[in-house]
């Protein structure tokens, strides 16, 4: 099937292929990502971006794609490295139609002296859960706030939570700044918290994932699709709902954060303000 997107020519193959085991199609999930766009393109721009695709359905093993992939656009453009950089809404339902369901950005634009934001990427360790998560989101934004900057929370789409901010500053200075809160937490609160890596320390507390602001690392972008039994979202929430915790980390799907950026707009456009 071929299809116009904003001038661009596409051909769309397999529309009716489940792509998650409840039976969401590839189109659906193409027209997810063709409605959010508006707000999820901001996020994307000027971003190398690593996708993780599932060909077979999110139920099966998917993989890591970095480079662009055989067969590219030429109108779909690359960094110098070769990774993909999604600029318009025509790579978004290009990507789609490759089963790319996720969507993986570093904190750092292409060709950026240093990152523009910050990210704690919060890992709960069973049976610690999304509650654990929820009280130290709180106080990363306390003390985010203590510093004179804004937090802007969301849901992994998963289990967890992560928390940004905006960063200017060189790469060495976030990853400084990162790991010396995630350990000022865990000292503070041994039981409840740890900022070390092995899984053998983690069980019943939260991670707090300070390397995600390595430059080899990306984290899953604001408004992206989880791969899982159902399509769930990275979904922007409101500090109001992080204190109340009326949500799970299954809670979004595309149709209700469709619903949520038509009523509240981009939550996480403060994170845009970087130069």
């Amino acid at each position: 099937m071929k299809v116009s997107v904003d001038s661009r020519e596409l051909a769309l193959s397999n529309l009716d292929k489940p792509l998650y085991p409840d039976g969401t199609t590839k189109a659906e999930v193409i027209d997810y990502y063709h409605r959010i766009a508006p707000v999820i393109l901001p996020h994307l721009a000027d971003r190398a971006l690593t996708r993780i695709r599932f060909p077979d359905g999110a139920d099966r093993p998917g993989f890591f794609e970095k480079n662009a992939p055989p067969r590219k656009p030429a109108w779909v453009p690359v960094s110098p490295d070769g990774l993909i950089i999604c600029q318009e809404a025509a790579t978004l339902v290009w990507l789609a139609n490759l089963a790319a369901l996720e969507l993986h950005t570093h904190q750092w634009k292409v060709g950026a002296p240093g990152p523009d934001r910050v990210v704690f990427d919060l890992d709960p360790g069973p049976p610690a859960g999304l509650d654990e998560c929820r009280a130290v989101a709180l106080a990363l934004r306390d003390r985010l706030a203590a510093d004179g900057r804004d937090a802007f929370p969301k849901t992994s789409g998963r289990k967890g939570m992560q928390v940004s901010s905006v960063f200017e500053g060189t790469f060495d200075e976030v990853m400084t700044y990162a790991r010396d809160i995630a350990a000022e937490f865990a000292a503070a609160a041994k039981d409840m918290v740890t900022d070390q890596m092995a899984k053998e320390l983690r069980p019943g507390k939260v991670f707090i994932d300070w390397s995600q602001n390595n430059q080899a690392k990306t984290t899953v972008c604001v408004y992206s699709l989880r791969a899982g039994p159902t399509p769930t979202v990275s979904t922007p929430l409101t500090w109001d709902e992080v204190t109340h915790g009326d949500f799970t980390a299954a809670s979004f799907g595309p149709a209700e954060v469709l619903d949520r950026v038509a009523h509240h707009g981009d939550l996480h456009a403060g994170l845009l303000t970087a130069p």
